[in-house]
Formats: C-alpha cells, sequence, structure tokens
C-alpha cells in the first residue's frame, strides 16, 4: 500500500521540543512559558500525533482508545505531578488510517497505553484545553536509527491533513551524569550546538549517524529514545520549511531543552 501523497497547498509545522523534567508541567519556568506561547501561534490542529521518547516497544504501535488514559510513568516526584490529568481524546479514525497508509512496517494499533508525559507535560503547555485528539506512536526499540527516520519520511503525508506531529524528547539527554541546577557541563553544550548545525545545514544523514557527530556522542546519547522522535520530525521537513529554534538551553548539566519548529 503506497503513503497517501503530501498536500503541499498547506502544511502543518512539525516540532520537536525537548521535554527535559516532568516538573516543566506544573512549574511557571521559561519552558512552559515558551510552550504555551508556541502553542498560542501554531494553526489549529484537528489532531496531534506524538512520539514519545517515554514509549519503546517490540514493533510499531500506535494508540487506537477513543479515552486515553493520562500515563505517570516515572517516581519520586511531588504529588501535584500525578494528579495531572490530561484527558484529551483519541483519534481511533486517525490510528486507523496510519495502519492503512503503511505495509512496512506494520503498525499495530494499541488500547493500553495511553499519554506519557513525555506528550501530555508538553500538551498541557502547549493545549491546555485538552480539546484536540491526540494519539501516541511508539518507538520501535528493535530498529536503527536509520529506519525510525524513513518511517518518519512515510508519515509525512499528515502534515497535509492538518495534523499536528511533535516528537518529544531531548537532542542531548544523560541522567546519569545530570546535576539538579541550572548549569550545563562544556561537552553537552558543544554537542548541542554541533547538532543545531547539521539541523540548520539539513545534513539529516549527519544526524542519523549521530555516532559520528562528536567524540562526546556517547555521552551526549548513551541511549537514544530521546534523540528518536528528532529523526521523525526531520524527516518530514520541505525544502520551503523555515526553521525556529525555541528553549535553546542546556540545563541541569546534561539535558538539551533546545526545540524546533518546520515550517
Amino acid at each position: 500500500m503506497s503513503t497517501p501523497p503530501l498536500a503541499m497547498s498547506k502544511l502543518m509545522p512539525v516540532l520537536f521540543v525537548g521535554h527535559g523534567n516532568p516538573m516543566n508541567a506544573v512549574q511557571d519556568n521559561e519552558f512552559s512559558r515558551t510552550w504555551a506561547d508556541v502553542g498560542r501561534t501554531l494553526p489549529r490542529p484537528r489532531a496531534i500525533l506524538s512520539i514519545s521518547a517515554h514509549w519503546e516497544t517490540a514493533g510499531c504501535r500506535v494508540t487506537a482508545m477513543p479515552a486515553p488514559e493520562t500515563v505517570h510513568d516515572f517516581y519520586g516526584f511531588p504529588r501535584q505531578l500525578y494528579e495531572i490529568q490530561y484527558p484529551a481524546p483519541g483519534a481511533p479514525e486517525l490510528a486507523q488510517g496510519i495502519k492503512q497508509a503503511l505495509d512496512d512496517p506494520v503498525v499495530h494499533l494499541d488500547f493500553s497505553w495511553g499519554l506519557d508525559h513525555g506528550t501530555w507535560s508538553v500538551l498541557c503547555r502547549m493545549f491546555p484545553a485538552a480539546d484536540i485528539p491526540v494519539v501516541q506512536l511508539s518507538l520501535d526499540s528493535s530498529q536503527p536509527p536509520g529506519f525510525h527516520y524513513r518511517l518518519g519520511q512515510r508519515l509525512k503525508y499528515l502534515r497535509g491533513q492538518d495534523v499536528l506531529v511533535i516528537g518529544s524528547g531531548n537532542m542531548v539527554h544523560n541522567l546519569g551524569v545530570m546535576a539538579w541546577d541550572n548549569s550545563a557541563l562544556e561537552w553537552a553544550r558543544d554537542f548541542d550546538a554541533a547538532l543545531a548545525a547539521h539541523i540548520l545545514a539539513g545534513e539529516h544523514l549527519a544526524l542519523v549517524d549521530y555516532e559520528a557527530v562528536g567524540e562526546n556522542a556517547h555521552m551526549a546519547i548513551p541511549t537514544n529514545e530521546h534523540f528518536l522522535p528528532l529523526l521523525y520530525v526531520l524527516a518530514m521537513q520541505e525544502k520551503s520549511d523555515s526553521i525556529t529554534f525555541f528553549c535553546e538551553k542546556v540545563t541541569l548539566g546534561s539535558i538539551s531543552m533546545r526545540s524546533l519548529k518546520l515550517g
């Protein structure tokens, strides 16, 4: 089955959001305020497809329930964070459409996951009314980065169907050396800057092969689940798209909050 053609007359922007600390969902800070500002500038989508670092599966899955649960997939945080609910409706027809649009890989409909904090911690700031249908696409943990980039290309048609695609992760993400303060390790800043330069130059293959970007790649991306959502977003880029960075900061020592909008 072939992917539906991309409508070029009006394309929805695509976002990658560095979501960072789950507390951004409840704290009034530079990141949460910027997310709210970005949400107000976006055209209203008919639905949202979120690709979150926090849903890894064997094979590809997409949430297909009419009312996805708010998943609190973390521990050790204040009670206030666990009390957050983001009751956005699901979009079973969109999930079915994604499944039908792809024949390789096969995308399985999922009725058990919901919206994890990679999704709702951002959306509760961008779209606080929770009235836009949301589905999540999982990361197939068995596949290499090139697979995820190519899958993003197959999903590009959604931009012409008023679907806002959001990749949620962090370009630099190393919890093993994280510091609970507003600091930035030099190697983390340097690697973040190198990634930004490749993005601005449209050098997607260099980003797919991120381990060759610099000597600190193994420190910046010790595991790639937070980096992979970026590849989906870049794969949807058109030549006519503008690139806008926001939240351009490394914090907590080793967490890049750099985010971007295409289009």
